[in-house]
C-alpha cells in the first residue's frame, strides 16, 4: 500500500487547530507597506489585526506561495519516503495555490500528487485535512479519502458579514459586486460562499447589528432538523463571535458548542478586520 503523505495551504487556518497528524503547510506570503511576511512565520491573526487597528490606512496585499517552493515541499516530502501525496487547497476561484500546486505536481518525479480543491476556505479545508489525516491512520486508500472529501466539499455551508468591502472589492475577491461600490462605507452586507467556491454578495444591509441578526436567521433556517458541526470563523471580532454564539445556542442547544477559529491574515487581508463568519459541515 502507498504510503500518503498529506499538504494543506495556510489559508485553512490550520495553524490555529491542535491536532497530532503530520501535515505540511502551503504558505503564502503577506505584505504590509514595505514590509513582507510568511503567513503565521512571521505574523499571526493576533498581530496581523492588531496592526490594522493601529494603522487603518495600511493596506495588506498578498501571494500565493512560488511553485518552486511547492516543488521543493513535494521532493522533501519524497525523500522521506512518501510516495502519493494529497494536496488540500483553498478554491481555485479565490487563489492560484490549486494551480501552483498543480504546476508542481507536474514537475515532480516518482511520486503522485493528488492536487484537491476544496472550494472553501478557513475552517472547511481544514476539516478536509484533518479527516484525510484520520483515514491515512485507518490504512484507507487515496480513493476512499477523496469520497470522504467530496461529502464534506458538498456538504458545507457558511455566511459571513464585513465591517468594510473595501478589502474584497480592492482585492477582487468578491463576485457582483458592482451593486455595492457606490456606497461601499455605509452597507454592512451579508455573504456566501458558492458551491463553486466563488464569495458572493447576498443581501445589502445596513448595520453590523442588523448583519449580524440575519446571519442567525439565515443559519438557523438552513440548518433546522440537520446534524451538523457549527463553526464559526472571526477577524479579530470577539465580541460578535460571542454575541451570535449566544443567539444560536439559545435556539439549538443541541449543538452543544460552536468553536470559533481565527481567520489567518492572508485571507483577512482580503475580507477585512470585523469579518465574522458562521457555517456548518453536514455530518454523515
Amino acid at each position: 500500500m502507498s504510503k500518503i503523505g498529506l499538504m494543506v495551504c495556510g489559508n485553512s487556518g490550520i495553524d490555529y487547530i491542535e491536532h497530532k497528524y503530520d501535515i505540511v503547510v502551503i504558505r503564502s506570503i503577506l505584505f504590509m507597506g514595505k514590509e513582507e511576511y510568511t503567513d503565521y512565520v512571521d505574523i499571526t491573526a493576533e498581530e496581523f489585526y492588531d496592526r490594522l487597528e493601529k494603522n487603518p490606512s495600511l493596506t495588506p496585499s498578498t501571494a500565493q506561495a512560488a511553485t518552486g517552493v511547492i516543488l521543493e515541499q513535494y521532493e522533501e516530502m519524497r525523500d522521506r519516503g512518501f510516495d502519493e501525496i494529497l494536496v488540500v487547497t483553498v478554491s481555485a476561484k479565490l487563489s492560484g495555490t490549486y494551480e501552483g500546486c498543480m504546476l508542481a505536481a507536474n514537475m515532480i518525479e516518482n511520486c503522485k500528487i493528488t492536487v484537491y480543491d476544496s472550494k472553501s476556505v478557513g475552517y472547511p479545508e481544514s476539516k478536509m485535512i484533518l479527516e484525510a489525516a484520520k483515514m491515512v491512520e485507518d490504512n484507507k486508500n487515496m480513493e476512499e479519502i477523496l469520497e470522504h472529501l467530496d461529502f464534506i466539499r458538498a456538504n458545507h455551508v457558511f455566511w459571513f458579514s464585513v465591517d468594510t468591502l473595501r478589502y474584497l472589492v480592492k482585492n477582487g475577491r468578491l463576485s457582483g459586486a458592482s451593486g455595492f461600490v457606490g456606497s461601499l462605507l455605509k452597507i454592512k452586507p451579508m455573504l456566501g460562499l458558492t458551491k463553486e467556491g466563488k464569495i458572493e454578495s447576498l443581501e445589502k444591509i445596513r448595520t453590523t447589528a442588523k448583519a449580524s441578526a440575519r446571519v442567525i436567521e439565515v443559519f438557523l433556517e438552513d440548518a433546522k432538523g440537520k446534524d451538523i458541526e457549527p463553526f464559526m470563523i472571526h477577524a479579530n471580532a470577539m465580541e460578535r463571535v460571542n454575541l451570535i454564539r449566544d443567539e444560536i445556542l439559545k435556539a439549538r442547544p443541541d449543538l452543544g458548542e460552536i468553536k470559533a477559529y481565527p481567520l489567518t491574515p492572508v485571507v483577512g487581508a482580503h475580507a477585512g478586520p470585523g469579518t465574522v463568519c458562521v457555517g456548518y459541515i453536514l455530518k454523515k
